[in-house]
């Protein structure tokens, strides 16, 4: 398997002064004899624990983009590792390749939850974080990651999913869901269309789930990421306002479940 550097630069770095007291380290880890490395993310400042979020990245893999986003979790005051889902120092920006490094976790729903399981437990084990308040986010392939580990019935309070797949081969396992779910998707994303959006509320419905959908208009798939563009793949495209608005929900989503479990 190729890989691949990936490294850009992001238009909202925030200034060297705010991220002072940000801490951030790989972590070794594995899963199925798999060698997995991800990326924790903390203020060093904070000196109790505090709640965690487990991020899911994009099909490319574990790069710069998702080790930022566990940055900004960061300086919100949350305990942030970013998940490795195709092993140590894999990842790529080849769209085939992303193509054929994701579809393995498509093909295998089980191996999907595990290896997601094994970051979740990563986080826990972080000192800095509270193992009775987490969290999952995931961008794209990340956010179809992220809602099958709570279909799993993992211990999450909530979970957001940007421009995420929604579909599952169980819908069923929605039962199992223990926490709040939002969902941040594109009005004009063709890789999940209204029907599957509809089928995802009715999933939802039918176990009796806290969830949310939120459409961003004119918003296509990855308008989260500020570089979705360069790849030029159809109905791909960076949109700053859905960024923003989806980014805005996602933090009031946090904060209102973690103040109610202090």
């Amino acid at each position: 398997m190729r890989r691949a550097a990936f490294g850009f630069l992001l238009a909202w770095v925030v200034p060297s002064w705010a991220a002072a007291e940000i801490v951030t380290k790989p972590v070794d880890y594995s899963q199925g004899g798999q060698a997995l490395q991800g990326w924790l993310a903390y203020d060093d400042s904070v000196k109790e624990s505090r709640p965690g979020i487990v991020v899911f990245p994009e099909w490319w893999g574990m790069n710069d983009y998702v080790k930022h986003r566990a940055e900004q979790l960061a300086r919100l005051g949350y305990v942030a590792f970013a998940a490795d889902m195709y092993g140590k120092g894999v990842l790529t920006s080849d769209k085939d390749e992303a193509a054929q490094l994701s579809g393995r976790f498509y093909n295998d729903p089980d191996l999907m939850r595990a290896r997601a399981a094994a970051a979740l437990e990563q986080l826990k084990n972080a000192p800095q974080a509270d193992p009775k308040r987490l969290g999952a986010t995931g961008y794209c392939f990340g956010g179809t990651v992220a809602l099958e580990l709570a279909r799993s019935g993992a211990d999450l309070a909530g979970v957001v999913s940007f421009h995420g797949g929604l579909k599952t081969s169980r819908p069923g396992d929605a039962k199992n869901i223990k926490g709040k779910i939002l969902i941040c998707t594109g009005g004009d994303d063709a890789f999940v269309p209204p029907e599957q959006v509809a089928a995802f509320e009715d999933e939802m419905r039918q176990a009796g789930v806290d969830w949310q959908v939120i459409v961003y208009g004119g918003a296509h798939h990855a308008f989260t990421n500020p570089d979705a563009d360069k790849f030029g793949i159809p109905n791909i495209k960076y949109q700053p306002e859905a960024d923003r608005r989806s980014w805005a929900a996602m933090r009031a989503f946090f904060e209102e479940i973690f103040a109610g479990q202090k």
